[in-house]
């Protein structure tokens, strides 16, 4: 078994909010001590990481890692897609996000290629093709299209029935979770924003058969009584919740149910829409969660309902994943937004005390940072810039502290040391 120790770095306990100088030790993939007081143990690598803030490995829970197969017009072969995700992946992992949920599009093979090795990239969780009615969000077609809708990353169904049908197909597919499109969104070329989408009767199908198979249903929704509806009905996590009230954030706060806010695309649609090649009725659609979602946010805080993190980077620039913190900065406190990224993460994808928090038997996901990012959360910005030390699960997938005048040295005795 591979030993690994970290010594003289800022250890951050996001529990407490807090960075103590301490050693950190990390056997195979896992975390087996953190002490303030120098470990000294033989036969282990020493990661010299005096001046770096440690902090848990980022978790992004709502993300979209097979853009090419779902945006591409011409569609590329699922081949050529699968090499596009995998560098998706792995940039995703070099700016220290270490999981990553996928809410439409992967499928249970690209969280197989990445626990086999065949992929570098984050801890992955998937849920297949998101579910949409007829002319709802994740029905591409115009007004025009006569054509049945044939697109990875969504499947047109109406009706219980059919509900349970492509549950159950995305359960066989490897689905972690179940995406569901209960309102209307920015990208969708004929439903309103704030329509209201799927009945109780389907909502219901979708949250029972998810239940029975022990997996949990998400829900693309802006408007309040979208949001309302989806929870009162069995869904766990809200994606978007931009135009939530306060009715919809005390429902959540009951129902113990997640929200996923995502500020980002909102943002880049409207300051960069038409560089980005998007339509007018996109870039129009974009503007009232643009003005609302900040103010959701601190409302659902304000409510007791715990937030995550979720880029939802798709159309807009990846390279950006990270920005999401900033654009929460004016209504959130950096340790929060740092928690909703780790510990609230961690809770969503069923990992918690496993990920999002470095602790003696927790997965050693592990970055270390050239400053305090609770103090400057442009720490986290530039592709991982200033995240020179990235380990997942044990292993050192990135490693410049060389850069930072720090070094690797070779695994030694305690005597030796």
């Amino acid at each position: 078994m591979t030993r690994t120790l970290i010594r003289g770095g800022e250890v951050l306990d996001v529990r407490r909010g807090v960075a103590e100088r301490a050693d950190v030790l990390i056997e195979g993939d896992l975390i087996a001590d953190v002490s303030t007081r120098s470990i000294e143990i033989e036969n282990a690598d020493i990661v010299d990481a005096d001046g770096m803030t440690l902090i848990p490995g980022l978790i992004d829970c709502h993300a979209h890692i097979n853009t090419a197969a779902m945006t591409a017009h011409p569609p590329v072969p699922e081949s050529l897609a699968a090499a596009y995700a995998s560098r998706e992946l792995h940039e995703m992992l070099m700016r220290g996000f270490t999981t990553v949920r996928d809410v439409a599009g992967a499928d249970g093979g690209h969280r197989e290629a990445v626990e086999r090795g065949l992929f570098i990239g984050p801890r992955l969780f998937v849920c297949g093709d998101a579910l949409t009615q007829t002319g709802g969000h994740g029905d591409s077609r115009g007004p025009g299209d006569l054509r049945e809708q044939r697109r990875t990353g969504s499947v047109v169904v109406d009706g219980a029935d059919n509900v349970r049908r492509a549950v159950r197909e995305n359960l066989r597919r490897g689905a972690d979770h179940i995406k569901l499109m209960v309102s209307g969104g920015i990208a969708s070329p004929t439903d309103p924003l704030e329509s209201i989408q799927f009945t109780e009767a389907e909502i219901r199908a979708a949250t029972e058969e998810a239940a029975n198979a022990g997996k949990y249903v998400a829900a693309h929704a802006y408007s309040d009584e979208a949001v309302h509806r989806a929870v009162s009905w069995g869904v766990r996590t809200i994606e978007h919740g931009s135009l939530i009230q306060e009715r919809a954030a005390k429902t959540m706060a009951a129902e113990g149910a997640f929200l996923v806010p995502t500020l980002s695309p909102y943002y880049w649609v409207m300051t960069r829409g038409q560089e980005l090649g998007l339509p007018a009725f996109h870039i129009e659609k974009a503007r009232l969660p643009f003005e609302a979602s900040a103010a959701a946010l601190a409302l659902a805080r304000d409510c007791g309902v715990r937030v995550a993190y979720g880029s939802d980077l798709f159309k807009t620039p990846h390279e950006q994943q990270a920005y999401e913190f900033i654009l929460r900065s004016p209504v959130e406190a950096p340790l929060d937004a740092i928690r909703s990224a780790t510990l609230v993460g961690a809770e969503v994808v069923g990992l918690e005390g496993k990920i999002g928090e470095i602790t003696p038997g927790a997965f050693a996901d592990i970055l270390a940072v050239d400053g305090n990012p609770l103090h400057d959360l442009m720490l986290l910005q530039d592709q991982g810039a200033r995240v020179p030390l990235i380990i997942k699960a044990g292993r050192q997938v990135k490693n410049d502290l060389l850069r930072f005048g720090r070094t690797e040295r070779p695994a030694v005795s305690s005597a030796a040391s």
